[in-house]
């Protein structure tokens, strides 16, 4: 193989990430709560002894492009032995939130780690002040058990299942999370087995290089100059309203500086997004520039430059509240990067989407003293682009799971779906029309305490080139008499069996000016 050859270049990546993806199927089939086996919120990578990532399966992208400093973070604190794993959730440790927790196995070729496999889920709940383990919290403690980079042992993980809601569906899936490392583990050594140890470092060296130079001529493509925007979070839920996030992106040709740090100070609520989230998302948006062939690596990476404030909403520092900002305060990072693009691309950005994940989180006890908990996040409508329509109830930007089926949703936990569709009428108009959201009514059978997470309640998802804005979200209480009244976007409550919640997402921007009308004859 030569380094020039891109067939020879595919044919590695693929290989390498098809490790991940087997990775994966392992972990969803294996896993024991709803939230990873059926709408799949894991995600997992492979990466060499330096930690740069190699290949990623098509997971999700807030969790892909935040992987290598969890991996760096634990390649830094821990020398570990065969046999070992780490493990690691600490959003200041490379993390992104607490029910993040990253798995970390190093690939042994002889006396020296050569390779690392990861993968990262979202567990239903990690301790903390509320069912699911994301409260509007003002401190990261409140939002559960913090796990440094650290050797896995059976004691440390008893630890952890002693101060977590559902132990035994916990339980589950971290094991389901060691077999998919072990599955990674043993398809690598394979795989260097077949090549032989030079020629595969060779081929890693020669993707890395090959992502740079298509990422390179991607850079190229782009119009030089600074573009700038400024959206606004619509609150951190205590309080505090209308935080601004503001970038300017200066393209050169050559390289992309990405600077956040006029964005607004980190705030009392759990909207802060760790500086691992904000590179996260940068990423993707580049990511999303490239062409298809681009190999997921860390060689598309090295040219894009990431400038934050640290002690701001983007870059947030200890001990500030962050559960939202990997869920929320992500998506908002999207939409300003493209809202600040879109001057510049014009044939290539849509308008904005749902600019929210919308996460739904319930728990509670069982009159048999079982505990359980949910989480799950809600899709909204994409935005429509010049030359297409928006797509309906998807999720989108730095989310890529999966709806949980009604059946086993009403087979898993005491509730029943009331209904669940498409919220018509909710995408922005304009010559492309945004993608619609949807309405979700979730009526409990036994006692719950329930939050809801969301944004773009208060600003609207803004159409783009004359189009209309999509729809605001809104969540409202059903009693038990029928009589609905509004809940604010950010919420704890406590609801009582006969008791509901109705969620509507909103809807995307649409794109273009709407057609104008034939004239009336007189």
């Amino acid at each position: 193989m030569t380094q020039e050859n891109p067939i020879s270049l595919e044919i590695t990546n693929n290989l390498f990430a098809a490790i991940a993806e087997e990775m994966g199927h392992a972990l969803m089939r294996s896993a024991f709560s709803a939230n990873i086996k059926e709408r799949r919120d894991f995600s997992c990578a492979i990466f060499d002894s330096q930690a740069r990532m190699i290949a990623q399966a098509a997971h999700i992208p807030v969790h892909l492009g935040s992987a290598p400093m969890s991996v760096q973070a634990v390649v830094d604190s821990l020398t570990l032995q065969p046999g070992e794993s780490a493990i690691v959730n600490d959003p200041y440790a490379g993390g992104t939130h607490l029910p993040d927790i990253t798995i970390v196995t190093p690939v042994f070729l002889g006396e020296f780690s050569a390779y690392y496999v990861a993968s990262r889920a979202h567990h239903a709940d990690v301790g903390g002040a509320t069912p699911g383990s994301m409260p509007l919290a003002e401190h990261i403690d409140e939002e559960g058990v913090r796990i440094p980079p650290s050797v896995w042992t059976p004691e440390l993980e008893a630890d952890f299942l002693s101060r977590v809601r559902g132990p035994h569906e916990r339980a589950g899936d971290l094991r389901a999370q060691r077999a998919a490392n072990l599955v990674g583990v043993k398809r690598l050594k394979a795989l260097v087995a077949s090549r032989g140890e030079e020629l595969v470092a060779s081929q890693i060296d020669a993707l890395f290089a090959w992502s740079r130079r298509i990422m390179a001529r991607t850079f190229s493509a782009l119009p030089r100059g600074t573009w700038s925007a400024t959206e606004h979070l619509d609150g951190d839920g205590l309080g505090t309203f209308d935080i601004p996030i503001t970038v300017h992106i200066r393209l050169d040709g050559e390289r992309v500086v990405v600077d956040f740090r006029q964005s607004a100070d980190q705030v009392r609520g759990p909207m802060n997004a760790v500086r691992a989230i904000t590179v996260s998302a940068v990423h993707y948006v580049f990511r999303c520039l490239g062409p298809a062939t681009l190999p997921s690596n860390d060689g598309f990476m090295e040219d894009i430059e990431v400038l934050t404030r640290p002690g701001s909403v983007v870059d947030a520092m200890f001990p500030a509240a962050v559960n939202a900002g990997n869920v929320e305060t992500s998506q908002r990072i999207v939409d300003v990067l493209l809202a600040a693009l879109a001057p510049a691309l014009p044939e290539q950005i849509p308008a904005a989407s749902c600019g929210t994940m919308t996460n739904f989180l319930f728990g509670g006890t069982l009159p048999s003293g079982k505990q359980f908990t949910h989480y799950e996040t809600l899709p909204g409508g994409s935005g429509a682009g010049p030359g297409w329509n928006g797509e309906s109830a998807v999720q989108t930007h730095m989310t890529n799971t999966l709806n949980t089926p009604i059946e086993a949703l009403e087979h898993t936990v005491p509730v029943q779906i009331v209904h669940s569709r498409i919220r018509r009428g909710s995408g922005g108009d304009g010559r492309y029309t945004g993608g619609a959201g949807l309405e979700r009514e979730v009526r409990f059978l036994a006692p719950v305490e329930v939050t809801v997470l969301a944004e773009r309640q208060r600003h609207s998802p803004p159409g783009l080139a004359g189009g209309g804005d999509g729809a605001p979200g809104e969540t409202w209480h059903i009693h038990a008499n029928g009589e609905a009244h509004r809940l604010p976007a950010k919420v704890t409550t406590h609801l009582e069996p006969g008791e509901a919640i109705r969620i509507a997402t909103p809807g995307g921007g649409g794109h273009g000016s709407p057609v104008d009308p034939p004239e009336k004859d007189d």
